[in-house]
């Protein structure tokens, strides 16, 4: 049991997990650092009294149920959950098996529900906790070779949205987080990433020359993960999270311009559109 306060962070073998849980231990947080495999947890944070390394399969309920409950067990409690987990199944939709799609949603969206479904009895008991899920600016901006990664985080944002309105009367907060590029592990080969499976000649080209340009792209990232980290802690701490964060000057100029785009859309059809209901 501790008196301090308990953060559960997924993902925590690598990238921005492992910023995370470290800088909630600087904060002063006991933390719950979860992973596939709890070995390279424990290496990548580090043992200490304050922290617990326990084996997390997010896309396995189960899992996550005998994860919250050692938390439990341990601290007698858990403050704030981090759905950090989360991969990349890059691809034109058409080159993105089922098989591949499926399981792009199996991890980034259905495994942070089935955390949060695990934690949320927790956080009732307590009337107080807080939910944060790391989604992407591809969760607010559709974009190209994104297909199934973009369906993953927009599904986040629509239920991190809603999820809101569901446990604020308990004292729960949320707070859904949207990064643009930051230099994490997420476009490592094979391991975060995944190339699409199917070859349709139409394509070839076009995914030759984006596979490369991403390939390109890892290690040379602008953001610095280990600040927002401490940004994510910053705010878990404030007391009134925002109920989105967008992450990063690239994240800002892009759903700024996007929500420009729309407020476009909208005007150049807003007679149309304001003429759909009954007539009197």
């Amino acid at each position: 049991m501790t008196e301090k306060k308990v953060l559960l962070v997924t993902g925590a073998g690598r990238g921005l997990g492992v910023d995370i849980a470290k800088a909630a231990l600087a904060a002063g947080y006991a933390v719950v650092a979860t992973g596939r495999d709890p070995q390279k947890v424990t290496q990548a944070v580090g043992a200490a009294d304050d922290v617990l390394t326990v084996r997390l399969d997010v896309t396995d309920p189960a899992s996550a149920q005998a994860a919250v409950q050692a938390a439990v067990d341990r601290f007698g409690r858990i403050d704030v959950l981090v759905n950090n987990a989360g991969n990349f199944y890059a691809g034109y939709f058409e080159t993105i098996s089922p098989e591949q799609f499926r399981a792009q949603m199996e991890t980034n969206f259905f495994g942070p529900l089935n955390v949060t479904r695990a934690v949320l009895p927790v956080l009732r008991r307590q009337r107080s906790g807080q939910v944060i899920t790391i989604t992407s600016t591809a969760g607010l901006i559709g974009q190209e070779f994104c297909a199934a990664y973009a369906a993953s985080k927009f599904a986040l944002e629509g239920w991190m949205e809603s999820l809101h309105f569901d446990v604020a009367p308990y004292g729960i907060s949320t707070m859904a987080v949207e990064p643009g590029f930051f230099r994490t592990e997420l476009l490592v080969e094979g391991s975060s990433t995944i190339w699409p499976q199917l070859d349709i000649d139409d394509y070839a080209d076009r995914t030759a020359q984006t596979i490369k340009a991403w390939k390109g792209m890892h290690g040379q990232q602008t953001g610095d993960p280990k600040k927002l980290a401490e940004a994510l802690i910053t705010l878990a701490a404030s007391g009134s999270p925002p109920l989105r964060f967008v992450a990063g000057a690239d994240a800002m100029g892009a759903v700024e311009q996007n929500l420009d785009t729309i407020r476009g859309q909208i005007q150049a059809h807003r007679q149309l559109s304001a003429a759909l209901s009954y007539d009197a």
